[in-house]
């Protein structure tokens, strides 16, 4: 039988993690490259060709590739926004810069916090008349001649990239549909956004700034997407075969195909964390854990999210950097603590760990590759908690311009090379637990009630001291950690998400026209399921609605049934609204005539279905006495030195095999350092199960 294979890969800031799935047996197969932070696509290719090596498989057996990239998500983080244009409906062209009036933090600790700059200074802003109501009726007719000016006077001053938000565009297109036709005309070679195709929603600084974030990354997301799938034709496609499907992860949990995320490139912005959380969700799931904290360590960042019932939280009120983006996203709170975080002193003289990243290239002193800086690698280097090297030997790592770097910064600090290296560490687990709060703590709920799921490169080298610092109970490391975003990419399905707003009271609802703004949506999601094709039969779509209690300024979503949206429908939604309001807020006015609830947006995601990898048990085995035959000096505790410490392979730990710490666990991509006071379970998934050591109380 011919081989299927099936490719997920997720770029990151240090390594490209590559997982293959044969369709027709179903083998699994997971391997890393270094990423190309030049071209990253040099990098993505360079691991579909090693996969294929591993599988003994020729190009021609790709079924499909999945691809989570961080393109967007770079752009956006370093500010490398190029000149963008900002047309609006005359009258609201200072709209940027008044904005909304929160402030990070609240106001307690943000007496001097300015404004950051806004993402399209205020002389790139052109007004153009005419003017809708918020029902979409035509208040004063679109000013075509003025629509010629503006798109001209961009084009005379060489702005190739432009968006477009008009006032109550959310209730009707067509103004922002001339608008776009006009610019076609008079400056063809423009990239242009528009709010009514990006977010179909209210609140206008909301829906403009989610249209310039897309406008702002299409065109380099565009050629990205671009060369890889020229280059993915040129190498790997055979003559006369239909073209190779590749796939986008987008941040709402799904997949959108190459052709056409590019007209929707705002949906990529948590492309990576997004695909991990997802994997880690599953992978917990089979496992037997239903409340669990995913922590995502790679080259540059952790990215934390929760997952219940194995599903990831979404949320619509995300940022990117200093953007707020207003689509539908994974919950993901990111913390400048990978692998690469650069260590510093502040000019106070304190002990600093990141945001700053020596990414891949130089990355840290012990990649001997020009690094400067000390880094969260260099620390776990020196101390022993990580091999001499990395992916199982492929790439020697240089442990004594570590250890020169990390001396002269314990001097600079008057502590020991084994303190500074540790309080290195301390500092990035803190940065670390403080992102699980955020989505835990700040959301009212309680972190010991979860497991911690950590994975990628760097995310389990400091699970020990996360368990300690939060009083988390259990950690669940999967097998092959640096893989299960490249993983994640292979569990999801095609999704687009749908809005329109709908402002009613619940008692004034007319249930009628809320049936038929379901059915446009799902009309209009089933149209793109088509053109990813996927037949009728297989079509899947799933309903929610934004709601609040009159006078509030924010929504709580809540899930509607499909099939018939009836009287009893709409009651039933109301309730789940006062339940989910009760959920998150702890109290609801389900009972208090007085207090009236609003219906806000109606939502449609459009779901393809794909087949999903098996997670297998592992074959029973009598587990092994696991002896360590290797062992390491390693230094947990700065006050206790280095001790010698056991070293195993985790590919030789069988299913129910037990150990306790101290101990190193190893693997192709990653390592575990298990603490004294700490034992490891091996599941029957081949997890590693960590939990603190049982005492015996004398």
């Amino acid at each position: 039988m011919a081989q299927r294979i099936r490719i997920g890969i997720d770029t990151g800031g240090t390594f490209t993690d590559v997982v293959a799935v044969d369709e027709t047996t179903g083998e699994v197969v997971t391997t890393k490259t270094p990423s190309t932070p030049a071209n990253p696509a040099d990098g993505f290719l360079a691991g579909i060709e090693k996969v294929l090596d591993l599988l003994a498989a020729g190009g021609g057996s790709i079924s499909a590739v999945c691809h989570g990239t961080t393109v967007a998500t770079n752009q956006l983080l370093e500010g490398k926004v190029d000149r963008l244009g900002y047309v609006t409906t005359t009258g609201y062209e200072a709209m940027l810069e008044i904005a909304r009036q929160s402030v990070p933090d609240g106001y307690g600790n943000s007496y001097f916090w300015v404004k950051p700059d806004r993402i399209v200074p205020r002389d790139l802003v052109r007004g153009v008349e005419g003017r809708l109501d918020f029902t979409g009726e035509e208040v004063r007719p679109f000013d075509e001649d003025g629509a010629r000016e503006v798109a001209r006077w961009f084009r005379d001053r060489g702005i190739t990239t432009l968006g477009v938000c008009f006032l109550h565009a959310y209730a009707n297109p067509d103004h922002e549909l001339r608008m776009r036709e006009v610019i076609a005309e008079e400056h063809p070679e423009a990239v242009v956004s528009i709010s009514s195709e990006v977010l179909r929603e209210y609140r206008e600084y909301e829906r403009a700034m989610t249209t310039l974030v897309d406008a702002a990354v299409k065109p380099r997301l565009a050629a990205y997407v671009t060369n890889i799938t020229e280059r993915l034709a040129a190498e790997h496609q055979q003559d006369g075969q239909r073209p190779i499907p590749f796939y986008v992860m987008k941040s709402n949990g799904g997949v959108l195909s190459a052709e056409e995320v590019v007209h929707q490139p705002i949906t990529t912005v948590l492309s990576g964390p997004a695909a991990g959380a997802l994997g880690a969700a599953l992978i917990a799931k089979v496992a037997g854990f239903d409340k669990v904290l995913t922590s995502d360590g790679g080259g540059t960042s952790t990215d934390v999210s929760i997952v219940i019932d194995g599903e990831p939280t979404l949320t619509t009120e995300g940022s990117v950097g200093v953007y707020p983006s207003k689509i539908p996203m994974i919950d993901v709170v990111t913390v400048g603590a990978g692998g690469g975080s650069i260590a510093h002193l502040s000019p106070e003289g304190t002990l600093k760990v990141g945001p700053q990243s020596a990414g891949a290239d130089p990355g840290p002193l012990c990649y001997a590759k020009g690094g400067t800086d000390v880094t969260i690698t260099d620390a776990h280097v020196v101390l022993g908690r990580i091999p001499p090297h990395l992916l199982g030997g492929e790439i020697p790592l240089d442990t004594e311009a570590a250890r020169r770097g990390v001396e002269e910064l314990a001097d600079r600090l008057g502590l020991s090379p084994e303190a500074a290296a540790v309080g290195v560490l301390e500092i990035s687990a803190w940065n670390q637990a403080n992102a699980l709060r955020q989505v835990t703590v700040k959301r009212g709920l309680d972190v010991r009630d979860f497991a911690l799921a950590t994975f990628g490169g760097s995310g389990s080298l400091l699970l020990c001291r996360l368990m300690d610092i939060l009083g988390i109970p259990t950690v669940l490391v999967p097998p092959d950690p640096g893989n299960v975003s490249a993983f994640g990419l292979l569990t999801v399905d095609v999704k687009n998400d749908y809005v329109q707003t709908h402002v009613s009271l619940a008692e004034t609802l007319e249930v009628a026209e809320v049936a038929r703004v379901y059915a446009d949506l799902e009309s209009r999601a089933a149209a793109a399921l088509r053109t990813e094709g996927f037949p009728e039969e297989e079509h899947r779509f799933d309903r929610t609605a934004d709601l609040r209690y009159f006078g509030q300024a924010f929504e709580v979503r809540v899930p509607v049934p499909t099939g018939e949206f009836d009287d009893r429908t709409a009651a039933a939604v109301v309730e789940a609204f006062h339940a989910e309001h009760r959920g998150l807020y702890g109290y609801d006015f389900a009972h208090d005539d007085s207090q009236h609830v609003e219906w806000v947006n109606l939502r449609v995601s459009g779901i393809g279905p794909i087949q999903r990898p098996e997670i297998r048990k592992a074959e029973a085995s009598p587990p092994a006495e696991v002896r360590g035959e290797r062992r390491r000096a390693v230094c947990f505790e700065a006050a206790d030195g280095y001790v010698d410490t056991p070293v195993v392979w985790r590919p030789d730990l069988a299913a129910g095999t037990t150990l306790t710490g101290p101990v190193i666990i190893e693997e192709y991509g990653s390592t575990v350092p298990v603490h004294p006071g700490f034992a490891v379970r091996v599941d029957d998934y081949r997890n590693l199960i960590v939990t603190r050591e049982e005492r015996n109380e004398p």
